[in-house]
Order: structure tokens, then C-alpha cells, then sequence
């Protein structure tokens, strides 16, 4: 099978184009960084000739709502165009778990990844959506947005995070399979109260400021009830547990960084 993989460069797609690749497949990394840009359509007659499958894990930086809207709705409208013209197959998007919810929290960029689920779910494509919750390799950053002085400041909420390489291979399997045309979500084996697991993280990295709880406090734009980033009882889940993937990971992996279109 000839899968593109939009975002292949980055956190998750160079973790779906390894395992695409190992698998046998014939893959096509399109980012900017190989001449291929889904915002202004660069590229992508090319990087899309031949795909029975597009995968869409390409991000922003923007967490403003009307930004993060430009971008991905030029992206998605562009990859619906040309991948209809390539005679692509499955449209598979990562998304996000509560996306839904976190729009109607007024969260820019909940908002704008809301936009970019409704134009697929509405272009009358083969599709899979896949919604996981937050990567462990994001809960420095997620904490980092909240930091005020000597103190981290996190709203009172509960997540269920899981590992970036359990999102990728969660993505990868719904790139071989057949399209769902529906939202299917994914989420790590354990629950954590997000100011435990941002002092958790602290600690492992021998930082010695403290998590305190802020009632005021939002998640990139959203003001969240207790169990909002909570996937479905019916939600799969992966296996790695962040004490495993803590001991196993590098301290690199934890070093926050901005998101980018890819």
C-alpha cells in the first residue's frame, strides 16, 4: 500500500511513516521540511500520486481560535481536494479526545480542530478519525503554559494521557484498515489528576517547584469541568504506563516545544 503521511517529520509522523515502513508499505513523508506544504498546497499533487491513503497528523502552533482556524481549514480543504483527485482512498485525521467539548469551552484551537473534523466527516470521503488524549511527552509543555513565577498554576481536571508511540501506532492501524467514517478514540491504561501528573514529572526530573491548583485555571483557551479530557468507557486502550514510559525515555523527550504545521 502507498501511504502519505502529512506531518510525517514531526512527533507522531515520523513514529506512523517507521512503522508504515516496517510493515512493508511504500510511504511518502510530506512535510515542509520534504517540499510538501498542506496550508498552501505545495507539493501535494505530487506527494499525494498514487496514495490509497492520506494520514493527517500535521499541527499548529496557534492556539488562537481564528489562526489555528486559517490553518487547518486551508490544510484539510486541500487535502480533500487533491487526495479526491488522486483517487485516495481513506482520509485518516488525528484528532483530539473531548474535542467537542473543549470547542464549546471556547478553546481556539479545540475550535479550529472541530472545524477541521466537520469538513471531513462533511466531504463525502472515505475517512477514520482517530481522538487521543494527551501525550506523555506533552505534559512539560502543558505545564510550562501554566508556570507563574516559581509555581506551576493547573486547573482541578483529570486526564488519561498515553504515549506518543501508542497515538502513532493507533494511527498506523487505521491507515491499513478499511475507513470508518467514524470518530474513534484512544487513551493510556491510567487516570492522573493533571496537577499530580505535572508534579510527577517534576519529580522525576529533579525540579523542585511545586503544581498548585488554580480554580481559575484553563487548558490552552478552555475552561474544563473535572472529567473533560476523559475519553468514553468504549475508548481503546494502549498499554504503556507512564512509569514505564518515563523510566524508558530520555530527558530530551520531556524538553517542551512548540507544535508546528509540517
Amino acid at each position: 500500500m502507498r501511504v502519505t503521511v502529512v506531518g510525517g517529520t514531526g512527533l507522531i509522523g515520523t513514529r506512523v511513516v517507521r512503522m508504515l515502513r516496517d510493515a512493508g508499505h511504500e510511504v511518502v513523508a510530506a512535510a515542509r521540511e520534504t517540499g510538501v506544504n498542506s496550508y498552501t498546497g505545495e507539493g501535494l499533487e505530487d506527494a499525494l500520486a498514487d496514495a490509497e491513503t492520506v494520514v493527517d497528523v500535521s499541527n499548529s502552533s496557534y492556539t488562537d481560535a481564528a489562526a489555528a482556524r486559517e490553518l487547518f481549514y486551508a490544510s484539510t480543504l486541500n487535502l480533500l481536494s487533491y487526495g479526491a483527485a488522486a483517487g485516495v482512498r481513506n482520509h485518516v485525521a488525528l484528532s483530539v479526545v473531548g474535542t467537542d467539548r473543549l470547542a464549546a469551552a471556547q478553546g481556539g484551537y479545540f475550535i479550529a480542530k472541530q472545524q477541521q473534523e466537520s469538513l471531513i466527516t462533511a466531504s463525502g470521503q472515505p475517512y477514520s478519525i482517530v481522538h487521543a488524549t494527551q501525550f506523555f511527552e506533552f505534559v512539560r509543555s502543558i505545564a510550562e503554559q501554566a508556570l507563574r513565577g516559581r509555581a506551576y498554576y493547573l486547573p482541578d481536571v483529570r486526564i488519561q494521557p498515553m504515549a506518543a508511540d501508542d497515538v502513532a501506532r493507533a494511527v498506523a492501524e487505521a491507515a491499513l484498515a478499511e475507513p470508518t467514517g467514524l470518530i474513534t478514540e484512544h487513551a493510556g491504561p491510567e487516570i492522573f489528576g493533571l496537577r499530580d501528573l505535572a508534579q510527577l514529572d517534576l519529580r522525576y526530573r529533579q525540579d523542585d517547584r511545586e503544581v498548585l491548583p488554580d480554580p481559575l485555571g484553563t487548558y490552552f483557551g478552555a475552561r474544563l469541568d473535572g472529567d473533560d479530557l476523559l475519553p468514553a468507557a468504549s475508548a481503546h486502550l494502549a498499554s504503556t504506563r507512564y512509569h514505564e514510559w518515563r523510566v524508558a525515555s530520555q530527558p530530551s523527550d520531556a524538553e517542551p516545544g512548540a507544535l508546528v504545521v509540517e
